[in-house]
């Protein structure tokens, strides 16, 4: 950190030696950084706007491939961010919300709607002041900020607009302060070599800027100040369209499961592709953008060119991948296969477990918060009902057999005690403390039925973890008189752990196949407790009747029977329906959450 601090520092005194040494290098980055303050409060504002609409358009929007394209495109054109866009269609396919191949439509349509944002500009920025437009808008937006929590929210879109507008007028000025200094007209590289040096120059403008946007309005306007050339502002074109897949990659890459992944690398295989494709062509495709502008009239619009070339090879690029996104999602899923959630059938290692399904790109929306985090919830329902089945001597690995056989199974002698408090720490804790951790790290705004669920989810992971303490309880009485010689007590012991095990099996099934968790379903297991509780009370009640039990040996299976009920009460409410989000509700592999106090 101290040497990042550093770093920082010298950065900003250069800059400030290098603003006094230049007022018309000041008038540039200036224009630049208002330019993407403004289109940073732009895309916030919008997204206030639309609230959680923008999450359901996606989730509806991926019912077919073209739905998913026409979102793209759509959401890219309103929210002026393709990097938005794609985030968020990162976040949806890392927390099982959408499927890989529906993310790659979107993130095609995204590229192919963030030429639109380049129209813009390139009429914006031709010929024209918008420092008029600019100083209203600026007294609108603040304006807008006493108006609640909506009216912020216009006013950051409004203050974003207008910062854009004086941003590109900045620009302007400062390149026109700057007369020839950067006039690029005369670089010596010509040819293959001179084309991808513009190419890595628009490339880390890009990733160093974090918006495409950014690196082709400083391409504008230097096009329109004549100080680049045609050529070289296509090439500078095609090196911004990779180096806007970068800062998605390195998020999808470094933060994101492996189907965040998956999406990435698709995004950069698409650009790169994309890109390799327009050097190839470059000529014919510059001898198309002549033709169709001069048809169009703006043939001496070199602006306007630019603009047309970057819709060209971006739609060139979706006609190209179009027929191949299920089977380059396929290929995907074949090259980063998903590693297999943990266990605790399996043996102990050194690391402590983790969770398996939460990503930092989920925290991006509500909805794939909820949903990375249900599918977390059922990894550490599995996890936990395994560890209890550890703790008990209970046969893990009878939880996936078709019929448990508890009313013959005997205690394997060789079955080894296991510490109970071991067991949580290293398989239930740190999973534990990543729900935790990811649902308090979650800052976006929650409307009502989102903030149940969010309630829920906490219940209900409590309520796991207190069944596996419910069990180390328990794990004193039942394994100690599980291995006395044959006795009424020890018959006892056996037929609540047989019925334990059967319970259990049940349970887990049902956490393995969260449909089939219906009330009625849950209803009848709760039943059967029921009923075995009340048959196990009288034959405690008979057996000391014929004092085959003394008191004490008789409240120690009273209680420890209460042991065996809240554990299994604990897991069936949470694995009970309750009341989802409606976005949810028609996706896939969502397990309702109850609204159930934790177990005592």
């Amino acid at each position: 950190m101290k040497g990042r601090g550093l770093v920082v520092v010298v950065l900003a005194a250069l800059l400030a030696w290098s603003f006094w040494r230049s007022a018309g290098w000041l008038q540039l980055c200036a224009g630049l950084a208002m330019f993407l303050l403004g289109m940073q409060l732009l895309e916030e504002g919008l997204r206030q706007l639309a609230g959680g609409r923008l999450e359901q358009w996606l989730a509806r929007s991926t019912a077919t491939p073209r739905k998913g394209l026409l979102f793209g495109i759509g959401g890219t054109m309103l929210l002026q961010s393709s990097t938005l866009v794609s985030l968020l269609t990162i976040a949806f396919v890392s927390s099982g919300l959408i499927h890989l191949a529906a993310g790659i439509a979107v993130v095609f349509g995204a590229n192919l709607g963030a030429t639109s944002g380049i129209w813009l500009l390139a009429l914006a920025g031709h010929g024209f002041s918008l420092s008029p437009l600019a100083l209203p808008l600026l007294v609108f937006g603040v304006l807008g900020s006493f108006l609640g929590a909506r009216g912020r929210a216009a006013g950051r879109v409004v203050l974003g607009v207008a910062l854009i507008f004086l941003g590109i007028d900045g620009l302007q000025q400062g390149f026109g302060a700057l007369g020839g200094n950067l006039d690029l007209n005369g670089v010596r590289a010509t040819g293959l070599v001179g084309t991808l040096l513009f190419v890595g120059a628009g490339l880390a403008a890009t990733v160093v800027l974090q918006s495409s946007h950014a690196t082709l309005i400083l391409t504008l306007t230097a096009l329109s100040n004549g100080y680049l050339s045609l050529g070289q502002a296509l090439a500078i074109a095609i090196g911004a369209n990779v180096g806007s897949s970068v800062s998605t990659a390195v998020v999808g890459m470094l933060g994101g499961n492996r189907s965040g992944q998956r999406l990435a690398l698709a995004h950069v295989a698409f650009n790169v592709t994309t890109a390799t494709l327009a050097l190839v062509l470059l000529v014919p495709l510059a001898w198309a953008v002549g033709w169709i502008s001069r048809a169009l009239g703006f043939g001496d619009n070199p602006l306007l060119q630019l603009a047309l070339f970057h819709t060209l090879f971006n739609a060139g690029g979706v006609l190209v991948f179009w027929p191949w996104q299920a089977s380059l999602a396929r290929a995907l899923e074949r090259w980063l296969p998903d590693p297999p959630p943990a266990h605790a059938m399996e043996p102990q290692t050194p690391e402590r477990i983790r969770a398996h399904y939460l990503s930092p790109q989920a925290l991006e929306s509500p909805d794939a918060a909820a949903a990375a985090v249900t599918r977390e919830l059922q990894h550490l329902g599995q996890l936990c009902m395994e560890v209890i089945c550890r703790t008990l001597l209970l046969p893990p690995e009878r939880l996936t057999w078709p019929q448990p056989e508890a009313a013959t199974l005997e205690l394997d002698p060789q079955t080894p005690d296991e510490n109970a408090d071991a067991l949580y720490q290293h398989y239930v804790k740190g999973v534990y403390a990543d729900l935790l951790s990811f649902m308090g790290r979650l800052d976006v705004a929650l409307d009502e039925p989102h903030q149940h669920y969010w309630s829920q989810c906490q219940l209900r992971a409590l309520g796991f973890v207190n069944a596996v303490k419910d069990a180390k309880h328990l794990q004193k009485n039942m394994t100690a008189r599980l291995r006395e010689p044959p006795s009424a007590m020890r018959d006892s012991y056996l037929s609540l752990w047989r019925y334990l095990l059967e319970q259990l099996h049940a349970l887990y099934a049902l956490s393995q196949h969260p449909a089939q968790a219906t009330p009625e379903r849950l209803a009848a297991l709760a039943s059967e407790v029921d009923q075995f509780q009340t048959g196990f009370r009288q034959r405690l009640f008979l057996m000391a009747r014929r004092d085959e039990l003394d008191g004490l040996r008789m409240g120690s299976l009273m209680n420890d029977l209460g042991y065996v009920v809240h554990i299994l009460g604990a897991l069936r409410a949470a694995l009970a329906p309750g009341d989802v989000p409606g976005a949810l509700r028609s996706l896939h592999p969502v397990v309702p959450v109850p609204d159930a106090p934790a177990p005592s």
